[in-house]
C-alpha cells in the first residue's frame, strides 16, 4: 500500500517575500512623475471661474465685426442705403398713386376714388423724367344707361407727364391704352327692377333670362333670350327673342304680329275643352272665334244643341291643333265675358294687348354705350358672355387727362 504524500513535505517559495528582498528603499521621482506634478500644480493655481457673459460678450461681438474686410462693410453700407433707397421710392409710388386716385374721382365725378397702380420701378427715376411706364386704373360700379357697370379697367402704357414734381403733376397723355369693361349677372338680375328676372349665360354670345313679369297684378312666368352683340366702336346691342309669357298653364303669351304669336291656349287648356262643357260652349259662341277656327256653321250649331257632338267634336285632335293656334290677344277687348268663362282674367289681357315686343324688350335690355371722350379715341374690340356675366374688350389712344 501507497504511503500518502503530505502537502507541506517540500514547502514553495512565498512570491511576495521575494519582491520585498528586491526593495532597496524609496525611489527617486522620475521625469513622468515631475511632469504630472507640474500639470497639477498649475490646474490648482489657475482655479475655475465662471465666464463673464456680458462682458465677454460684447468684446467679442466688437472684435468679429472689426475683423471684417473693409470690402465686406462696404457691401453691408449699400445694402442699407438701397433698402432706404427702395423704401422711399415705395413710399413716393403710394403717395402718387393716391394723389391720382382723388384726381380721377374729381374730375370723372366718381362716387368712389379708383384704384391705380403704377408699374415700372424706380418710379423716382421715370418721374424725373415725365414718363411713366405703366398705370392700372380700376373703377368699380360706373353707372351706363340703365345698368351699372361692375368694373372698368383701363392700363395706359407710356404717359407723359406734364409735371414739375411728385406734388405738381397738371395732367397726363396717354398714347394708346387698354382694358376690359365686366357687366355681372349679379348687378343685371338686381338693377333691372320691376320683372323679378335672372340673367345667365348661355354661350358666347347670348344671355338667358327666366323669372316673373307683374302684369295686371298677376305674376307671369317669363322667359326670354337676349343675343349680345356690338354696336358701333363704343356700344352694346342686346337683340331680344324667344320672349314667352306663361299665364299657368291656360295661355302663352308671345309679343308679335305673327300667327305664332300672341295669345294662345297651350295643350293642355285645348285638350280639357273636350272634358269642360261650359268652356267648349262659350268658345263656340263667338262667331269670329268659329269663323278663324274653321268650323262649319252647321257643325257648331249640332254640338251646341247636343252634348254628345259636343264632346265629339271637341275631342277631335283637329279641334285641339285649331283651338291652339287660335290667336286670343285682339278677342280681349270684345268678348272679355267668353274669355272669363274660359279662366282669362280681362284686365290682364288689356294689358298684355300693350306689351308689345318692342316694350318687353326693353324691359329686359342690356344695352350700354362708353362715354366719348373729349380728345383721343376709345374702341370695343370684343363682347363675350361669360359664366358670371359680359366682358368687353376695349382699346384707345391719343388720350389726355388735365392739363
Amino acid at each position: 500500500m501507497r504511503t500518502p504524500h503530505h502537502l507541506d513535505a517540500h514547502p514553495r517559495p512565498n512570491p511576495y517575500e521575494e519582491l520585498a528582498a528586491l526593495d532597496d528603499g524609496p525611489l527617486e521621482e522620475t521625469p513622468l512623475d515631475e511632469f504630472l506634478t507640474e500639470e497639477r500644480d498649475a490646474g490648482a493655481e489657475d482655479a475655475w471661474t465662471p465666464p463673464d457673459h456680458r462682458r465677454g460678450g460684447k468684446r467679442r461681438r466688437k472684435n468679429r465685426f472689426a475683423g471684417l474686410p473693409l470690402a465686406v462693410k462696404a457691401v453691408v453700407g449699400l445694402v442699407v442705403l438701397a433698402s432706404f433707397a427702395v423704401l422711399g421710392d415705395r413710399w413716393a409710388v403710394l403717395y402718387a398713386e393716391h394723389r391720382a386716385a382723388d384726381t380721377l374721382k374729381d374730375r370723372l365725378d366718381l362716387a368712389a376714388a379708383p384704384e391705380v397702380e403704377i408699374g415700372g420701378f424706380p418710379f423716382l427715376t421715370q418721374l424725373a423724367d415725365k414718363r411713366l411706364d405703366s398705370v392700372k386704373v380700376t373703377v368699380p360700379d360706373v353707372a351706363a344707361d340703365r345698368v351699372s357697370l361692375a368694373k372698368v379697367s383701363a392700363t395706359a402704357h407710356d404717359v407723359t407727364l406734364n409735371a414739375d414734381g411728385l406734388t405738381s403733376v397738371r395732367g397726363a397723355h396717354v398714347p394708346r391704352f387698354d382694358g376690359d369693361v365686366q357687366l355681372t349677372f349679379a348687378d343685371l338680375n338686381r338693377e333691372l327692377g320691376a320683372s323679378q328676372v335672372t340673367f345667365t349665360g348661355e354661350g358666347r354670345d347670348r344671355v338667358r333670362a327666366r323669372g316673373t313679369l307683374p302684369v295686371a297684378g298677376h305674376n307671369l312666368k317669363l322667359r326670354a333670350e337676349a343675343r349680345i352683340q356690338r354696336q358701333g366702336e363704343r356700344g352694346i346691342a342686346t337683340e331680344i327673342g324667344g320672349m314667352r309669357l306663361d299665364i299657368g298653364d291656360l295661355a302663352t303669351y308671345r309679343p308679335g304680329k305673327r300667327a305664332s304669336e300672341g295669345l294662345h291656349l297651350t295643350p293642355k287648356a285645348s285638350a280639357d275643352l273636350a272634358r269642360e262643357t261650359q268652356k267648349a260652349k262659350a268658345l263656340l259662341s263667338v262667331p269670329a272665334i268659329v269663323q278663324r277656327m274653321g268650323v262649319p256653321e252647321a257643325t257648331v250649331n249640332q254640338a251646341l244643341a247636343d252634348d254628345g257632338k259636343l264632346a265629339e267634336l271637341t275631342g277631335s285632335p283637329r279641334f285641339a291643333r285649331k283651338a291652339e293656334r287660335l290667336n286670343l290677344i285682339d278677342l280681349a277687348l270684345n268678348n272679355p265675358e267668353v274669355l272669363r268663362r274660359l279662366g282669362l282674367d280681362p284686365d290682364l289681357l288689356g294689358e298684355l294687348s300693350g306689351l308689345t315686343r318692342p316694350v318687353l324688350a326693353d324691359r329686359l335690355a342690356l344695352a350700354f354705350e362708353l362715354p366719348k371722350p373729349e380728345q383721343g379715341d376709345v374702341k370695343l374690340k370684343d363682347v363675350r358672355v361669360e359664366e358670371d356675366g359680359i366682358r368687353v374688350r376695349l382699346s384707345g389712344s391719343g388720350l389726355t387727362v388735365g392739363g
